[in-house]
């Protein structure tokens, strides 16, 4: 069985188990070391019995703990040249041995997983998205993304599985007590996706058979769970597309979502 659970998301950290009857992995530790082998003690599963960590991007929210649960568990930690170079309090903290360097666009495998990185728009170094495969079904994680263009659309096609950034809603951050320059860097080409943006991106997919799907990296300020569900499918029903069989979800920030299961 090829399993996902998101533990955490949100702009406050994020961490994800992939799991099938081989292979166990997170993707990101951006929580404590504590929330996160809690999280997964509540799913069954055991940080021991994690196989590798793949890392999206290097800040914060995404690699908090990464290092020091690498060098705990001894668990082998995949990762783009310029990420490992841009997180320098991190990748010394992990075993020479455990830094696996992959080539974004390049697949590799970890046990019956193949999985693809794919570059996506974010102002960090090399940051990616990921398609994980096992056998013929898909799974796709694509968070952090400022905006959609056709070829992350490619790379989302025919998955199974999306966990998708929803992370702001655009009239709430006008008025957010934030600085001026950080309200340009969330709604910029290389910043979030907003709740209209993520409708309009599965409005999309939903032509093209995608219809299990997770928002996720809400922001805590600028967004609430039920506004991000409301703005996604209103832009679903403006566009009249058929969402009879669309499973929607929204990942939480305090507590594992329930386990997708894809036969």
């Amino acid at each position: 069985m090829f399993k996902f659970c998101n533990l955490y998301s949100g702009s406050s950290g994020n961490c994800s188990f992939v799991g099938t009857s081989e292979v166990n992995i997170l993707i990101d530790c951006g929580e404590s070391q504590k929330k996160i082998i809690n999280a997964l003690e509540s799913i069954g599963q055991n940080i021991s019995n994690i196989n590798a960590i793949i890392v999206t991007h290097e800040h914060s929210d995404h690699v908090k703990t990464l290092g020091a649960i690498s060098k705990k568990y001894n668990i082998p930690v995949y990762a783009n040249e310029k990420t490992f170079n841009n997180m320098p309090e991190q990748t010394q903290l992990i075993n020479e041995e455990n830094r696996k360097i992959f080539n974004t666009d390049d697949h590799f495998e970890i046990g019956d997983l193949k999985i693809h990185p794919f570059h996506i728009p974010h102002d960090a170094a090399d940051p990616c998205g990921y398609n994980i495969y096992n056998n013929d079904n898909k799974i796709s994680v694509a968070t952090d993304i400022g905006h959609m263009d056709n070829n992350i659309l490619k790379k989302l096609e025919d998955s199974k599985f999306l966990l998708l950034e929803s992370n702001y809603e655009p009239e709430i951050l006008k008025y957010a007590k934030y600085p001026y320059y950080l309200k340009r860097r969330i709604s910029g080409p290389n910043g979030h996706l907003s709740n209209q943006e993520a409708g309009d991106t599965i409005v999309k997919l939903l032509y093209s058979g995608v219809n299990n799907i997770m928002l996720g990296h809400l922001s805590k300020q600028t967004n609430f769970p039920e506004l991000a569900y409301k703005t996604v499918m209103d832009e679903i029903i403006h566009n009249k597309v058929n969402n009879n069989n669309l499973v929607l979800n929204v990942a939480s920030r305090i507590k594992p979502s329930n386990i997708i299961e894809i036969a």
